[in-house]
């Protein structure tokens, strides 16, 4: 696994010398590697960006892999790994996808008890990232989650608090993972969505790919600007 990391220090005007300071890494490498990465024992506050350098489609925590269809993604050469946090399937694919997560120990000032609103600073750090980079009327889900038919087998058929809609489309999918040190948010959008490689993934008994079509909205500004906005709203949110 390859890393780059750096520091981005937030001060919070008004609290003496109070700062935030983020651990930056950024990292390549197969997607199981990541899902499988262990939090730390003191978690502080860090931004992992992952870029994975093989196929793989990532199952919720509890989700069946029955809910795919594993030989098909076999023969197409999609791995086949489990994430720690709950939700349907994420398809990784290199290039398509950006998956990164965010780290906060419990009492951080982002920190929230209630787990139904603990995204929603971090889903407004993503709806002010991509509004700077020309991507308006995005709105951060604020309501109960949205189960649809279809979302209990891919995440973003559902909408949970915190994420990133255009319309009824989703544009940023949050997850988490709570431990009593923190929470750990696992995010991630798309730069190019494409229903047919889902279809082959769901199989026969999943949905079609003309019915795909609509739920996600891509992003189309590099990852390189994205990752950079993305960091200075974390900044401006502290």
């Amino acid at each position: 696994m390859d890393a780059l990391s750096h520091q981005c220090v937030v001060n919070h005007a008004g609290q003496g010398m109070l700062t935030t300071v983020w651990q930056i890494e950024r990292l390549s490498g197969s997607a199981g590697d990541f899902h499988q990465r262990d939090l730390p024992d003191v978690i502080t506050p860090s931004v992992w960006w992952f870029d994975v350098d093989h196929s793989a489609v990532a199952l919720g925590s509890s989700q069946p892999i029955s809910d795919i269809d594993a030989a098909a993604c076999a023969q197409a050469g999609i791995d086949i790994v489990r994430r720690r946090s709950g939700g349907g399937a994420v398809l990784l694919e290199p290039g398509d996808v950006v998956w990164v997560d965010v780290l906060i120990p419990a009492g951080h000032r982002q920190w929230r008890a209630d787990v139904s609103s603990s995204a929603w600073w971090l889903g407004e750090a993503w709806r002010s990232a991509l509004s700077s980079l020309g991507m308006p009327g995005l709105s951060v889900h604020t309501a109960s989650i949205r189960h649809t038919e279809r979302s209990r087998r891919i995440c973003f058929a559902g909408v949970g608090g915190g994420e990133v809609m255009l319309g009824d489309r989703k544009v940023v999918g949050i997850s988490q993972r709570r431990v009593r040190a923190g929470a750990r948010f696992q995010c991630a959008y798309y730069q190019q969505w494409r229903p047919s490689t889902h279809e082959l993934v769901f199989g026969s008994s999943g949905p079609r790919a003309d019915e795909l079509l609509d739920l996600v909205a891509p992003v189309s500004a590099p990852a390189a600007a994205v990752r950079e906005a993305f960091e200075h709203a974390l900044n401006s949110l502290g």
